[in-house]
């Protein structure tokens, strides 16, 4: 399997390296207020563009996993709370003879 995963990254890496020597036309970047950038090479802009759109699409997601941590995190303090509620507290279960279903707390 990690076989097939690096020839998909070689193959991905390679068709990236293509566009790249393919799109070396420079290119005039006009901002706002005639303020221009000239004879930038076009994968330039391309990936500026994209690392731009990656960061601003990491910082839309991070509310959903934070919450999603705290979440985690209450769920984990329920469950060890709910384990150390769980151990036996009668007698008999101390002595190793088998519980009841009156000793067995309901469901």
């Amino acid at each position: 399997m990690r076989y097939v995963v690096w020839t998909i990254r070689l193959i991905i890496f390679i068709a990236v390296l293509l566009f790249a020597y393919h799109n070396v036309t420079p290119v005039d970047v006009v901002f706002y207020d005639g303020v221009s950038l000239s004879d930038v090479p076009l994968i330039v802009v391309l990936l500026v563009t994209f690392v731009i759109g990656a960061v601003f699409g990491a910082i839309l997601m991070m509310p959903g996993r934070w919450r999603r941590w705290r979440e985690s995190g209450r769920l984990r303090k329920d469950l060890s709370k709910a384990k150390s509620s769980a151990r036996p507290t009668t007698e008999k279960a101390a002595q190793g003879s088998p519980a009841t279903p009156s000793d067995v707390a309901p469901l």
